[in-house]
């Protein structure tokens, strides 16, 4: 199970940020954003072990973090843009189930 907190509205250059709670241990946690007619794509994923990865838009601009003791993620979105408007979506792979998990969504959405 997934917990997701954070989001709202900010104004372009603004910064929000975003967290997600694992219920257990698992090996890669991170995020995905759909905006309305258009595919889920990656915003950013770490490993327990560390290592990061993040969609092309958003590189430079948001950084993950993780607790592992907390199985917690964390999302700093910094000088957001109108484009990044979406619904943030907590993903979870767990390597034993083989499977991605996913949260509820939470809304971002950046307008002046």
């Amino acid at each position: 199970q997934l917990q997701a907190s954070g989001g709202g509205l900010v104004q372009p250059g603004g910064s929000l940020s975003l967290s997600c709670t694992a219920s257990r241990s698992i090996f890669r946690m991170g995020w995905y954003r759909q905006a309305p007619g258009k595919q889920r794509d990656l915003v950013a994923t770490m490993t327990s072990a560390g290592e990061t990865a993040y969609g092309d838009s958003v590189k430079g601009r948001f950084t993950i973090s993780r607790d592992n003791a907390k199985n917690t993620v964390y999302l700093q979105m910094k000088d957001l843009k109108p484009q990044d408007t979406a619904t943030y979506y907590c993903m979870a792979y767990s390597i034993n189930d083989a499977r991605n998990y996913w949260g509820q969504g939470t809304q971002v959405t950046v307008s002046s």
